[in-house]
């Protein structure tokens, strides 16, 4: 395996390999006053065809090349333009000749300032993100990361989904490609952009950041994690990083949503909706349709006693009476969404079981008549029930995606039936194998070597979240403070919490944040973030919301502008 630096191998390894890799090799010790050579940097349409050696990987590859290199001109106009790139494509060859390639871009700006930084994908993965796009949750009002110098880059995590996209889990027949998708693609991909890097500049990045949400949240937490030289920074939006855990308890959640009656249609999650806010909107001191005291609701809150517009949001006698209240099953479905599970079995990741999510105020997927109500209906309960064992491709996401993997990773069977499966009582065989999943899978929480080395971490989670719980990302903060106390904790990490926004997406609050400079300013400049703002793009455009200091919450100032962040108070 090699350790040694990207500059150690350009000037050593590849040394007298090529023509294309220095000006000159070598150089007489004795002469230490004579400048060295520097690598001689490769235009745009150099590199297409260019080798990437095995020996330029940490992790085992066969090696990898660049497949296409195209100069993109400038375009567009204020936070949308682009500049002038070079977008490369390549691709990284498995040891395993069964196994699929690891396929990935690198966007090198004509003007670069010296930086890189990798996007995280998301769900299974399965194709390339937009490196020209911005971050999760990035601020629309200002230049996007290429646009700002930056060498960006990413991959597909070594395989490519077919028609179920991002929940397309087939990958989980090959063991190299579920090791990729659990983490070691990242490192393959950031070797291989960094050789492209280096060749096209002549140099190295002065800082490297990474950036994800969801799967790519937990490809930040990994990268860190795993590989803390690599990184001076990280941003991860609603993690998933107890990611095994978390399949196990989206399995919970689908098979008790695929009971008789425990599905319930657009009207009933409306319903629902209308019924915590009727609770829990103004806990925080103003009606705004958002629970900013989610953890105040959640103990209030139970959709057995609720009302809603004067009547009992249970329907009479638990039966269903159609879209006017909730039956029995359909609470009993969504209280096991909210109580989590505990797992009768044990994991190699040492996890017990998972949180829960806030149900009570998420939109659970109510609108079908806007691009943003369908990204949000189908990330959440989507348009039809679960059915096993044949699942509906319209099914709730986290179905479908648990519903492959059961196939694809833990039975490896497409055949299987996935119901029978039991995530509580797992049959041994599959019990066996969920546990060493759960060891790839999982981001680990130990990420001293990153603190140790100046590294900086941006945490955040909508609060009605209920693809990947919020309160799993609170987990994972409580064990950093455990492990390294307040203090440590508060010197290189920050975790905010954004009432209304759930997975990604929202109509009632959603969320964008200027997160890169911010992050920019910490390690680059010693600037620790005060007074972060999140601004609405969605429910009320331009409304603007504090970004407290977890586990502080933003309290309305009574007489304050609704839609000013200096009118709220962070309080705990």
């Amino acid at each position: 395996m090699k350790t040694t630096n990207g500059l150690q191998r350009l000037g050593i390894t590849l040394c007298g390999l090529s023509a294309l890799a220095l000006v000159g090799c070598g150089g007489d010790s004795d002469h230490d006053d004579v400048e060295q050579p520097q690598p001689r940097s490769l235009s745009c349409e150099q590199l297409p065809g260019l080798a990437i050696p095995a020996d330029a990987f940490a992790l085992a590859t066969s090696g990898g090349e660049v497949t296409a290199a195209t100069v993109v001109a400038a375009s567009g106009s204020g936070a949308a333009a682009l500049p002038e790139h070079c977008l490369v494509e390549g691709r990284i060859a498995p040891v395993d000749p069964a196994a699929p390639d690891i396929l990935f871009k690198v966007a090198l700006p004509a003007d670069w300032n010296k930086k890189a930084l990798m996007f995280g994908g998301g769900g299974f993965n399965g194709s390339i993100p937009n490196i020209t796009g911005n971050i999760a949750q990035g601020a629309v009002d200002q230049p996007l990361p290429v646009a700002r110098g930056y060498a960006t880059f990413a991959s597909d995590s070594g395989h490519q989904a077919n028609a179920l996209g991002s929940q397309d889990g087939r990958w989980g027949l090959n063991d190299e490609a579920v090791d990729n998708f659990a983490g070691d693609a990242l490192k393959k991909t950031r070797d291989a952009s960094m050789f492209i890097i280096n060749k096209r500049y002549g140099s190295a990045p002065a800082h490297s950041y990474f950036a994800g949400g969801s799967t790519g949240g937990r490809e930040a937490l990994t990268s860190i994690q795993r590989w803390p030289d690599d990184w001076d920074g990280a941003i991860a939006w609603y993690p998933a990083w107890n990611d095994a855990e978390a399949l196990l308890a989206g399995q919970h959640y689908s098979r008790a949503l695929s009971q008789p009656g425990a599905y319930p249609s657009f009207a009933k999650r409306q319903l629902l909706l209308d019924a915590a806010l009727e609770a829990c909107d103004e806990l925080d001191g103003l009606a705004d349709e958002l629970i900013n005291d989610q953890r105040q609701c959640n103990a209030i809150f139970d959709p057995s006693t609720a009302m809603v517009n004067g009547n009992p949001l249970r329907c009479p006698g638990g039966g269903d009476d159609g879209d006017s209240c909730l039956s029995d099953a359909q609470i009993n479905a969504l209280k096991a969404m909210d109580q989590g599970v505990t797992f009768n079995f044990p994991l190699a990741s040492g996890e017990t079981g998972y949180p829960g999510s806030n149900v009570w105020g998420a939109d659970l997927g109510i609108d079908t008549s806007t691009p943003i109500g369908n990204t949000i209906t189908f990330l959440n309960f989507g348009y039809t029930a679960p059915v096993f064992p044949n699942m509906p491709q319209y099914a709730p996401y986290l179905s479908v995606l648990v519903d492959q993997w059961v196939k694809y990773s833990v039975a490896r069977d497409a055949s299987f039936n996935s119901y029978n499966l039991d995530p509580i009582n797992p049959a041994p065989q599959y019990a066996q194998r969920i546990s060493e999943l759960s060891v790839g899978l999982n981001a680990g929480t130990n990420i001293s070597a990153f603190e140790a080395r100046g590294g900086k971490l941006l945490l955040a989670h909508g609060m009605s979240d209920v693809l990947v719980s919020t309160r799993a990302t609170e987990m994972y903060y409580g064990r950093l403070l455990n492990q390294m106390g307040a203090e440590k904790v508060d010197s290189f990490v920050r975790f905010y919490e954004v009432a209304g926004f759930g997975h990604a997406a929202s109509l009632s609050f959603n969320a964008t944040w200027d997160s890169l400079t911010a992050l920019e300013d910490w390690v680059e400049d010693g600037t620790a973030p005060e007074n972060q703002v999140t601004t609405d793009t969605v429910g009320a455009p331009g409304r603007t919301r504090p970004l407290c200091d977890y586990p502080a919450w933003p309290r309305y100032i009574d007489g304050g502008d609704p839609m000013e962040a200096a009118s709220f108070e962070c309080v705990e």
